[in-house]
């Protein structure tokens, strides 16, 4: 039996068939523009033919470099306006179940491992206090919470800078 004798990358620019070169730049700097760009589109702005720029985008997609496209909906349209960021330090033996919970309640819409004294980060939307308040009370079951509400987000998400 053959065996592939290629060496295996340890991330996405070492899975790519063709590396993060200045056309592929290109392309990402593009969708992260406007990420419902056709490929025609998209294909007339960095001067390729469609079939190409649809082959780079799949290796880009494939390799993991295009993680995923997604819409962006203001909370307060969906009578969510309440926006916090929750900080939680398990108890002993509860990593797992604050992971669980936080996987298990649709208004947490981040949750991140961190370092330091908390060991989680969440994001949470929710429609009123009261709601935020149960929306707590599921977490510190397991550990000690620490809340801030979000008053003003003067640097909303934003694309990452690419390499020149």
């Amino acid at each position: 039996m053959p065996t592939d004798s290629r060496p295996r990358g340890r991330n996405a620019f070492d899975r790519l068939a063709s590396p993060l070169d200045a056309v592929n730049l290109r392309l990402l700097a593009e969708l992260q523009g406007d990420p419902r760009l056709s490929m025609s589109e998209l294909a007339r702005r960095v001067s390729m033919s469609a079939p190409a720029v649809t082959e780079r985008v799949a290796r880009l997609e494939a390799a993991g470099v295009i993680a995923g496209y997604r819409m962006d909906i203001d909370p307060a349209a969906l009578d969510m306006p309440i926006t916090a960021l929750v900080r939680i330090r398990p108890g002993p033996g509860q990593l797992s179940k604050v992971a669980e919970a936080a996987q298990q309640t649709a208004q947490v819409v981040e949750c991140h491992r961190i370092t330091g004294e908390d060991c989680f980060l969440l994001k949470v939307h929710a429609p009123s206090i009261g709601e935020l308040e149960r929306i707590l009370d599921r977490f510190t079951l397991f550990g000690q919470t620490t809340t801030s509400i979000v008053v003003s987000t003067p640097v909303p998400p934003r694309p990452l800078p690419l390499p020149s």
